[in-house]
């Protein structure tokens, strides 16, 4: 039986991980401080460890005592336009964190670490974005996700750690952090509808992405240490039709079967346009076929109604305010 150490394990992607590991045999460790996810998210069949990937003494202890066969490292707080101004908190918590747990995987001999990057990595050029693009990132956050990247090549070239890295790209579904106000549109979308609050959308709304349900993603993440000639690879992995925020405002209200207005503030700095392309995972990674936007939304309405409206609570140590949007700090 293999073991696995998933690390954000009760949050959104990472609970989809758990689930898919363990429905496939795999022994599962969860770590996760519960910043961002839940208890309820976490698979009762995983051993639960509540704490930080920045506790390196920890994780020293759990690799030592599970003897992790992969990683998967989840844990990140990604929201890329907070992480302007959150600079030493993203950088502790999604650069720090995770040069930890490659320092443990090379000490403990793991067979492959699995990592979530993201495409915020490619900044502002043209998309579709493809994997032979030199990154460019516009945000701290893309920036530390980079990081990890490099650590990880170049930990592969001195000590022979396998890893596969993935790029999603606003994925969406179950068990999301609905009432995170800084990340995840759809999340924010549906739990303002709930509260019969307008939709805060930033600019115009013309801004573009793909939006990718969990299900395309989740599987191929959890079941690609399974193809040994992925490893030492960076996949873009999501969904392959953009749209604007406005066409995804108004979609979203069709899934809740709500109606809302749209409250439009102020453009923020951020990338007008991103979405990749993705043969190259679909070459490796044979799945199943996509999701629509519709179907997707729909799938996500039903559970946020079921899971009800989620307090959205202010983040509690921003370290710079100049220039931070006002909606980020009303009560």
């Amino acid at each position: 039986m293999s073991v696995s150490l998933v690390t954000g394990g009760a949050g959104f992607i990472g609970t989809h991980v758990v689930n898919e590991l363990i429905n496939s045999g795999h022994k599962v460790v969860v770590l996760d401080d519960l910043s961002g996810g839940f208890m309820d998210n976490v698979n009762p069949k995983a051993i639960f460890v509540q704490g930080s990937v920045e506790d390196f003494a920890l994780l020293g202890k759990l690799f030592s005592e599970h003897k992790f066969d992969y990683v998967y490292h989840l844990a990140a707080y990604a929201a890329e336009g907070l992480s302007h101004f959150i600079k030493r908190f993203n950088y502790s918590n999604n650069l720090i964190g995770s040069v930890n747990l490659i320092n443990e995987s090379v000490k403990h001999k793991v067979k492959c670490f699995v990592f979530t990057s993201s495409i915020a990595v490619y900044g502002n050029q043209k998309p579709p974005m493809t994997e032979d693009m030199v990154p460019i990132p516009e945000d701290p956050y893309g920036i530390a996700k980079y990081a990890v990247e490099m650590d990880l090549k170049v930990t592969h070239e001195m000590f022979g750690l396998n890893y596969i890295i993935f790029r999603p790209h606003n994925v969406y579904g179950e068990y999301q952090n609905i009432g995170d106000r800084y990340r995840n549109v759809v999340g924010i979308f549906m739990n303002q509808l709930m509260q019969g609050k307008q939709l805060t959308v930033f600019g115009d709304g013309s801004q573009t992405r793909a939006f990718s349900y969990i299900g395309e993603v989740a599987p191929c993440i959890a079941n690609s240490v399974n193809n040994p000639e992925a490893y030492n690879q960076i996949f873009n992995i999501g969904a392959d039709k953009e749209y604007s925020v406005n066409e995804l405002a108004t979609a979203t209200m069709e899934a809740m079967n709500l109606k809302g207005e749209l409250r439009h503030l102020a453009a923020r700095n951020e990338v007008m346009h991103a979405f990749s392309d993705h043969s190259k995972v679909k070459k490796y990674f044979p799945s199943n076929e996509a999701t629509s936007l519709k179907d997707g939304l729909g799938k996500m309405a039903e559970w946020a109604k079921s899971a009800g409206v989620r307090k959205s609570k202010r983040f509690k140590d921003i370290e710079i305010t100049e220039k931070l949007p006002p909606v980020w700090l009303e009560d």
